[in-house]
């Protein structure tokens, strides 16, 4: 039912930017067109990306007194962007978790298999993504001018979107006092890095040249927060991977799997190959900041795969130290 109310914000936006634009003979800036409580608490704005020239949904969790100023946590979904099922509100308790919390939770719905990050070329598929454009110099802002916050925030996202935080938090530094990755590649510019990023994008039958270039190029290594790492320093950051063998959501039992054997096949197998490499990957960049001393939390489960429930534990386990860095709980 959201999906269809999603749907018809979007495209009525989309409309009305384009109507503006043509009375008015010039580019539209970016801005919150419209707001929607779908919940106590739980909002959907509908944002136009002026970078972009699309309008997207954007969910916010809000806490319980807007009185007062609160920080704001950036929850980003993995590769489908959240506009398939496989997203923070579909597959976790994370509005029931965040229920108390003084923090403003803001998810973008869009940007699927795009990195979120800002594309070099247009693809035929995709378009042309700007997405880091729009998380490091629209959106914030127009945040925090729609809402009382505190200008502190911090921005966590899983698999694809592991990979995203870094370059985001390289790209705008102090904008986010803390990143948290869950089961993300913080690599791009090495042969396994760059064929975990080919797989995700050709999911969505993209050109990953179009992105940032050759493989190889210049664009792959600014875009590599494993070489970029030094510009990571000031910045608190999380990693959580496992090790890809069966853990505790490995069972019939578990949510996720709703008694389906099927289900628990793929989540242990295919779900236990991807996060073998997303743990290599991540040992990778642990080894890298230690060289530089630069401070991280590295959480390594003894088993566990690329799945929801172990991303919702994660979720979970990280909060109190993103409260922390953001002053609030």
């Amino acid at each position: 039912m959201r999906g269809f109310r999603w749907a018809g914000l979007v495209l009525a936006s989309v409309l009305a930017a384009t109507l503006c634009a043509g009375a008015a003979q010039a580019a539209p800036k970016s801005r919150i067109i419209s707001s929607y409580e779908d919940a106590p608490r739980e909002i959907t704005l509908v944002v136009y990306s002026a970078a972009m020239r699309q309008s997207f949904p954007i969910t916010v969790l809000r806490p319980p007194n807007t009185g007062k100023a609160y920080p704001v946590l950036y929850l980003l979904n993995g590769a489908g962007g959240g506009e398939d099922s496989a997203t923070w509100s579909a597959r976790t308790n994370y509005a029931k978790f965040f229920k108390n919390k003084n923090v403003y939770v803001v998810t973008p719905i869009g940007g699927a298999f795009s990195y979120y990050t800002d594309w070099k070329h247009r693809d035929p598929a995709l378009g042309k993504p700007m997405w880091q454009t729009f998380l490091t110099k629209e959106l914030p802002p127009l945040i925090n001018s729609h809402f009382k916050t505190t200008g502190r925030n911090a921005i966590a996202g899983i698999s694809m979107a592991g990979t995203s935080v870094f370059n985001l938090a390289i790209a705008k530094p102090k904008l986010y006092r803390s990143i948290a990755a869950f089961s993300g590649c913080a690599r791009s510019s090495d042969p396994l890095g760059q064929q975990y990023i080919k797989m995700v994008v050709d999911r969505g039958q993209g050109n990953i040249a179009n992105m940032w270039g050759p493989l190889g190029g210049p664009g792959w290594i600014a875009n590599d927060p494993y070489i970029q790492a030094p510009r990571l320093r000031g910045t608190k950051i999380y990693m959580t991977t496992g090790t890809g063998a069966p853990g505790s959501h490995e069972n019939l039992g578990d949510k996720g799997i709703d008694g389906d054997p099927i289900t628990l096949a793929n989540q242990a197998v295919v779900g236990g190959l991807i996060e073998v490499a997303v743990n290599t990957c991540t040992q990778q960049m642990a080894d890298r900041l230690r060289s530089l001393n630069i401070p991280f939390r590295l959480t390594t489960r003894p088993g566990g795969t690329h799945s929801w429930g172990y991303w919702e534990d994660d979720l979970h386990n990280t909060w109190p130290y993103l409260a922390r860095d953001l002053h609030t709980r």
